[in-house]
């Protein structure tokens, strides 16, 4: 059954209510701030006629929470003139409703009103079409305002995900909102609006393509708002919301884009009350608490599919990445692939930084350095004191990767079978057909030896060096090697834009993704696309002979003035200031 686990629905299909407010984020269930409900009211109904032929307007809030957001509509509807509204909405917690009908019915006497208990995902998933809509009637909505539960796949659990993906027609890594935005497209009339408050990691990552083509192709987008890194809520999700309506023809308008994030300033343009108020304008704003927000405005850039990365454009980053274009040679993709590190779903067994503590003859055979985060610099790792070391399982035969013959390593062999029962326990590993001793995803042993650029996955600053050692990567860096050996100084480039100022511009025009406090994802689907200049230019050649001298500068005060005259020559290499 659907989501037993955290409390949206119980194995005898009965509603569950959540007993603390640790339960309450563990369902996902983040209740909205009125100032962000009422801002949502505000947009929907700016673009809702104002009259109707029945003269009803139908109100959907498929996940009524404490009832903020069906309060914030009335106001908003009955406040321009529209008296006759029909309200309905779902919660699994019986409080929640309970609450909110009391506080509706309260300020609303006279507003036709219909709460359940229940879950708005088991209720599309269990009726087909025109039932769907028999909270009240078989009519659709005409309006939804929603701030779906945000519950990810390692929440929920696989089997719960593939019902979901199932159910919705949904693929990869499945949040619970994704399939709430699927079930508000059944029941919102065409032409119906649709205010909802989501996680913006849809936008920008691999595993969103199919909500991203979803709302595409049933919603005219109006409107995206990127809330970044505001702390509206008390988890630490990122929120955006989304002003769409749903499809009845052609639609010519281009959708609005407006993101809020973070800046380290000592100036700003305006100031503003909140960061509410601040949306409205664009530049650097400083809300009453103190903080410094960048805001932009521009149109929603779907790329050339619509299953591609959500971004903001304007004619200021159109006009720059197009400079950048003309100046690109190849993308660090053309150079080579971009893999993520080792991983052994069982570091305190193959990971450790003290085996040469243990007596020569206990030590495995199999060890081999391992490059970690913990070593991370930009340009050249930091050297620690006790190096970390993997135990690796993997060789190469015949061109292919296999799993030692653990018979041939005895060492080796004594110290996993020390660990044989807490190894056997990844029953996936099992699943897949490998041995139990193996490394979960161990990569090609062939190319540790080849130099390679290593880089963090989240940082407020990029961080990239170059790995001479040939050591093994561990799953919390990512790595870069050449497509062709012996044109190493490819990467000594890509080194040196990577750590540039230069591509944090790129990244953010490009990419319009953050995370809290500026950090941003170096992750292969966009480092893959960071651009680089031609190889053999005179500015490349010193680019490159910088990126050296820095490498073997250990006079740090030195490579920093050389790190400064390096910064000022990507951006030349590439046409921009």
């Amino acid at each position: 059954m659907l989501l037993r686990k955290v409390g949206l629905i119980g194995d005898d299909a009965q509603p569950v209510g959540y007993s603390s407010l640790a339960a309450r984020k563990q369902a996902g269930a983040h209740y909205t701030p009125d100032k962000l409900a009422q801002f949502v009211a505000e947009r929907i109904v700016e673009v809702w006629p104002s009259s109707k032929a029945d003269g009803m307007t139908r109100v959907l809030d498929p996940a009524v929470g404490d009832g903020s957001l069906l309060l914030a509509i009335l106001r908003e509807l009955i406040g321009h003139g529209m008296p006759a509204i029909e309200v309905s909405g779902y919660d699994t917690d019986p409080s929640a409703i309970d609450s909110a009908r009391i506080r509706i019915a309260g300020q609303f006497p006279d507003v036709s009103l219909h709460l359940a208990v229940g879950s708005f995902i088991h209720v599309c998933a269990s009726y087909a079409q025109p039932d769907l809509f028999s909270l009240v009637s078989n009519e659709p909505y005409d309006l939804v305002i929603a701030n779906p539960p945000y519950v990810r796949t390692q929440v929920m659990g696989s089997r719960s995900a593939q019902d979901l993906a199932s159910q919705f027609g949904l693929s990869g890594r499945v949040d619970l909102y994704y399939a709430f935005l699927e079930g508000i497209a059944r029941v919102l009339r065409p032409g119906g609006i649709a205010g909802i408050i989501v996680s913006n990691r849809f936008m920008t990552t691999k595993a969103g393509a199919d909500v991203r083509i979803g709302i595409s192709r049933q919603f005219d987008i109006l409107h995206v708002w990127d809330l970044g890194d505001t702390h509206l809520f008390e988890a630490a999700v990122l929120p955006a919301v989304l002003l769409v309506r749903r499809k009845s023809g052609a639609n010519e308008e281009k959708a609005r884009f407006t993101s809020i994030y973070s800046v380290k300033s000592e100036t700003w343009d305006d100031c503003r009350r909140d960061v509410i108020e601040a949306l409205s304008y664009s530049g650097t704003v400083r809300i009453d608490n103190g903080e410094v927000y960048q805001v932009l405005q521009g149109t929603l850039d779907r790329g050339k599919d619509s299953g591609e990365v959500w971004r903001l454009a304007n004619s200021a980053s159109e006009e720059w990445l197009s400079v950048v274009r003309a100046h690109t040679d190849r993308t660090f993709k053309e150079v080579g692939e971009i893999r993520v590190g080792v991983k052994t779903t069982a570091d305190k067994v193959f990971v450790r930084s003290d085996w040469s503590e243990m007596p020569a003859d206990q030590r495995p055979e199999l060890l081999r350095p391992l490059t970690t985060h913990r070593i991370a610099r930009r340009f050249r790792p930091v050297v620690l004191p006790r190096a970390t070391e993997i135990l690796y399982t993997h060789t190469v035969v015949d061109g292919k990767r296999v799993a030692i013959r653990l018979e041939d390593f005895p060492r080796s062999a004594r110290y996993l079978n020390d660990y044989r029962a807490e190894l056997e326990a990844r029953e996936y590993v099992k699943a897949a057909g490998r041995n139990w001793y193996e490394v979960w995803v161990p990569q090609d042993p062939t190319v540790w030896g080849q130099p390679k650029v290593v880089f963090r996955d989240i940082v407020d600053k990029p961080t990239f060096w170059m790995d001479l050692s040939g050591s093994v990567v561990n799953g919390d860096c990512y790595w870069l090697t050449c497509r062709t050996p012996g044109q190493s100084d490819w990467l000594w480039l890509a080194l040196a834009v990577g750590n540039s100022s230069f591509i944090e511009t790129f990244y953010d025009r490009r990419f319009n993704n953050k995370l809290y406090a500026g950090r941003r994802r170096f992750m292969t689907q966009y480092v893959e696309h960071f651009p680089l200049p031609a190889l053999h230019t005179d500015t490349a050649r010193t680019i490159i002979r910088l990126a050296k001298d820095i490498y073997e500068t250990l006079a740090r005060r030195a490579a920093t003035e050389m790190e400064r005259q390096l910064d000022r020559l990507v951006w030349q290499a590439f046409g921009v200031g």
